[in-house]
């Protein structure tokens, strides 16, 4: 699934980029800068968004309304992760106290994440992608897969299978010293949760329905065709052009499953010192350098994930061509 060599230009440096694609001086300074405010009406957002939902579905009283409920927590985990993300790079507010308790207290927390060990494991996949240290390999490698794979891994995924396994993991780290205070932080919110979600939803079930079980399925499968999206069978290079999938942008995209510019990936991982907010801008800046070109752009998700099950050794009809159309990163 790599790109084709010759989308990968040399044309750096160029103006206000350097030759590995990192931006300088002034530009570097716009981009680099946080909005806090903004980033707090997201914050509140994620949380408006998912106990709303839950109201309305009691409100409504209907099946149909627990139903909605479920598929928009799934999503909802989804916000959460990606604001979650931006708290572990300390890019989600100016001061660093706000950010890392908000990323822990309110993001990572009552999502099941220990954010401290996230923040390194993640930091390991910037530094090293595909390398021998590469910490989320699992998701990334062996690509394209025969479909049978693809599928299997799916079920795991939708079935809560996967889901279990880090549930599990989180238990058993209450018998280690070192991991037990996190391990207890995150069960303390849960019961919190459990709580609070109850008094919203008015039924003892609506932690374990809206918000553990779609944590467990909707959350895995999102989160698998995202990773597969960003990394799936590629290799490791100092050009993140090798490392990182390009994929034109969609509002259904956008929505479901990349939120908060999470689909810039390529722009995110030749810099990760850009908040989310000016990805787009900074992307634009890429292609004005030529240092991202129409020919690495897949045209949407689902070529890519075509491919990415496919089964095949080399890039098929479905992947990007010189010809693709520009990428919108508006």
């Amino acid at each position: 699934m790599y790109p084709p060599g010759e989308t990968l230009t040399d044309t750096l440096p160029h103006g206000r980029i350097r030759a590995d694609g990192r931006p300088t001086g002034e530009l570097r300074g716009e981009l680099y800068r946080i909005p806090d405010l903004a980033n707090a009406v997201h914050v509140v957002g994620v949380w408006a968004q998912s106990v709303g939902v839950i109201a309305l579905a009691r409100w409504w009283g209907h099946p149909v309304g627990w139903v909605i409920a479920f598929a928009m927590c799934g999503r909802g985990m989804v916000r959460f992760a990606i604001l979650m993300h931006e708290a572990a790079h300390r890019l989600l507010f100016s001061n660093r106290a706000v950010n890392d308790w908000v990323g822990k207290w309110l993001l990572a927390y009552p999502t099941f994440t220990p954010i401290d060990a996230y923040r390194r494991s993640h930091m390991a996949h910037h530094r090293e992608e595909f390398g021998p240290r590469e910490p989320d390999i699992a998701f990334y490698r062996g690509y394209p897969l025969p479909p049978e794979s693809w599928w299997r891994k799916m079920r795991r995924d939708a079935f809560g299978v996967s889901g279990w396994k880090n549930l599990k993991a989180l238990f058993l780290a209450l018998r280690s010293d070192s991991a037990r205070p996190i391990a207890a932080r995150i069960l303390g919110t849960q019961v919190v949760m459990f709580v609070l979600l109850w008094a919203i939803g008015g039924h003892w079930w609506t932690y374990p329905l809206l918000w553990l079980l779609p944590w467990m399925t909707v959350w895995r499968v999102l989160n698998r065709l995202r990773a597969v999206a960003e990394h799936g069978g590629l290799g490791a290079s100092p050009d993140r052009r090798v490392t990182t999938h390009h994929v034109r942008q969609s509002f259904v995209a956008k929505a479901v499953f990349v939120p908060f510019n999470t689909g810039y990936h390529l722009a995110h991982h030749v810099d990760s010192g850009v908040p989310f907010a000016r990805l787009p801008a900074f992307q634009r800046e890429l292609e004005e350098a030529g240092y991202i070109t129409a020919g690495l752009e897949w045209p949407n998700y689902r070529s890519l994930w075509r491919h990415a099950r496919s089964g095949a050794a080399d890039r098929n009809s479905d992947a990007p061509t010189t010809q693709a159309g520009a990428s919108s990163a508006s």
